[in-house]
């Protein structure tokens, strides 16, 4: 295992996920990149693409803070911030930086909301060519 992307919104599935990837990188000595992506909002007139109350910057932050707990644990992480429909910026950039292994966290979701096809970590594990560790 040589790389692994760390898909990190700073809540707390996702950063059970930033530990494990964090332990999987030093045994296995492996590279870490971290993307946190920006939603677009679609069919929005005068607002801009990005929802006011999730802006790309604030996923910047979330970035530079999994890079800094990383970083403590003796972990080089590369940002990579993303913008657009989850599941498919995740998977694109797997492709891209050629990870062995995509790690991100499980969200309680409803029923309605999986049926509905609304878990990231769902729709990245049922799409993906790699493997995927969900942290719960």
């Amino acid at each position: 295992m040589k790389t692994i992307l760390l898909a990190y919104d700073g809540t707390e599935p996702s950063e059970r996920a930033l530990a494990r990837a964090g332990e999987i990188a030093k045994a296995f000595d492996a590279a870490v990149h971290v993307t946190s992506v920006a939603p677009v909002l679609v069919g929005t007139r005068g607002m801009g693409p990005y929802d006011p109350a999730d802006p790309p910057s604030e996923h910047m932050k979330q970035l530079e803070s999994a890079q800094a707990r990383l970083a403590d644990e003796g972990v080089k992480a590369t940002l990579v911030p993303a913008q657009g429909d989850p599941v498919d910026a995740i998977l694109a950039i797997a492709d891209k930086v050629e990870a062995d292994l995509i790690v991100l966290g499980s969200h309680d979701r409803s029923l309605i909301e999986h049926v509905l096809g609304m878990s990231v970590s769902g729709g990245v594990a049922r799409k993906a060519r790699r493997d995927v560790l969900i942290a719960h």
